[in-house]
Parts: C-alpha cells; structure tokens; sequence
C-alpha cells in the first residue's frame, strides 16, 4: 500500500490550486520540502465518530505556531477494516517521521493503519479507543455506561448511527460552550455501525511507543475503560479533566501530549 510517487509527482501548480480549494479549511497540506521543518515530524490527526476535521482547529493552530507540520485526514466513518485502509493510503503519501494522533474511533482507526508504515514513530490516543487484536469497538464501548443515546438511521451500506442531539452535549461535550455544543451536534458525522463490528487486526501500539490522553469527566468512553486500554498498551499516560471534546475544550493540553510525543522521535 506504500505508493509514494505519482500524486506528488504529477501534480500541476493548478493541480494543487483546484486540491487546496477541495480540502476542508483548517487541512494542513504537506508539501514536498520539509526545510526548516526537517527537525520536526509530521503530526497527522485522525478524528472519530460524530466529529470531523475541524474539531482539531484548535489544536493545529497550536502546533502550526511551534513549527511542526500537520496533517488531518478525514475518517470515512464506515468500518474499520476500510477506514483503516484509506488512512493507510494518505500516510504513505508523506514522506518523513510521522506522529500520528487519533481521537475516539479515530484511536482504533490508527492502532491498524501505523502497522502499514514504518515512519509513523509514535502513536497519540486522545481519549481514544485502543483496541487488542481481534477486540471490536463495540465491546469496548459496553464497558462504558450508561450507554449512549443514539439515532439509527438506514442507509445503503447498513445503518448510521449519530448522538440524539438533545443528548450531545452532556455526552460528547459537556464542558464546551452551549452555543459550541449545539453546533457540533448539528454538524457531526454519523458512523455506520461496521465501524464498532469489525474487529482489530493490528496491535501497532506494540513496537510503536505510545501516548494516552485520559479524559476524566468523559461521558462517550468511561475514564476506567480508557485507563485500562492505555495501561494494557504501555502507553505514556496524562490525564485532565475535560469531556470527550477535549481538542476544542482543552487544546493546550492535547498540543503538550502531541508535542511530547514528537520529541521523542528524535
């Protein structure tokens, strides 16, 4: 899957021009010289369900200001074994040492893809499931409790399930801003139920290290359960108290983990 050539190569000045104008704002862009940067790897941020992109904002503003390069990819949301595979497909596109960073589902979704590439030297869990081989999200998620409320909603490949709105921000941000909050309800993407089926089949959490931001007063992944998927890691473990959305709630913190992260792959 390691196809690093024909998309940087090919590109045209007006390529890139129409490929910026596609992307979400706040997409990071890698570009094929790394100069003063060269020091520093490239931070890519995967984000998870009901969330998109634009939840990192905060946070890469944060890294772009230290000097580091940053990447977000946008998490298809429709099962692991493909969202894995389309991740898998951007990370071989960037050439250098990769922290890569994934928040909820996101943390499963990068567990499997840094497998595929040897330059992905850390792995960053923020609030984040970190499932063993063979382990699905969904098993991991009834650990938690209550449950969380959701929507279905039928599709043609299965079903999607979103947060009930009027339930959104005491589950997934309870610490943000009423008007935030309802914003972020209105605009989250919803995860086909796959995504929470299918099972692990990557333990990249082995030989790459790893960080594990826990989220104390996290209502969408219980605090115990992400201690213990970060201890049964071994990962370099922070903890604060903040609500599942901590990358808009506490983005100083998220950057000070990533940052940590990155030092060390030097």
């Amino acid at each position: 899957m390691r196809i690093r050539i024909s998309r940087r190569v090919a590109l045209t000045v007006g390529g890139l021009a129409l490929l910026g104008a596609a992307v979400a704002p706040g997409t990071a862009m890698a570009t094929g010289g790394r100069s003063a940067d060269t020091a520093k790897p490239t931070v890519v941020l995967v984000h998870g369900a009901w969330a998109d992109s634009s939840s990192w904002a905060p946070v890469m503003e944060r890294l772009r200001k230290d000097g580091y390069p940053v990447r977000t990819i946008a998490n298809p949301l429709q099962a692991l074994t493909g969202d894995t595979a389309y991740v898998s497909s951007y990370l071989a596109a960037i050439d250098g040492p990769v922290v890569l960073v994934g928040h909820s589902y996101g943390g499963a979704v990068i567990t499997n893809a840094a497998a595929s590439d040897p330059d992905v030297k850390a792995l960053v869990y923020i609030a984040g499931f970190i499932p063993a081989k063979g382990e699905t999200v969904g098993e991991l998620a009834a650990k938690s409790s209550p449950p969380i409320p959701l929507v279905s909603t039928p599709v043609p490949n299965g079903t999607d399930v979103s947060i009930d709105p009027d339930h959104f921000r005491e589950v997934f941000a309870a610490d943000v801003d009423r008007t935030t909050a309802a914003d972020l309800a209105a605009a989250q993407r919803p995860a086909n139920t796959r995504a929470v089926t299918d099972a692990s089949a990557e333990e990249a959490f082995r030989p790459v290290p790893s960080w594990s931001l826990i989220t104390r007063q996290d209502h969408a992944i219980a605090p115990d359960v992400q201690r213990f998927m970060s201890e049964r890691a071994g990962s370099h473990t922070e903890e604060v108290n903040a609500s599942h959305a901590v990358m808009i709630s506490r983005p100083g913190v998220v950057t000070h983990v990533i940052e940590d992260a990155a030092r060390s792959t030097r």
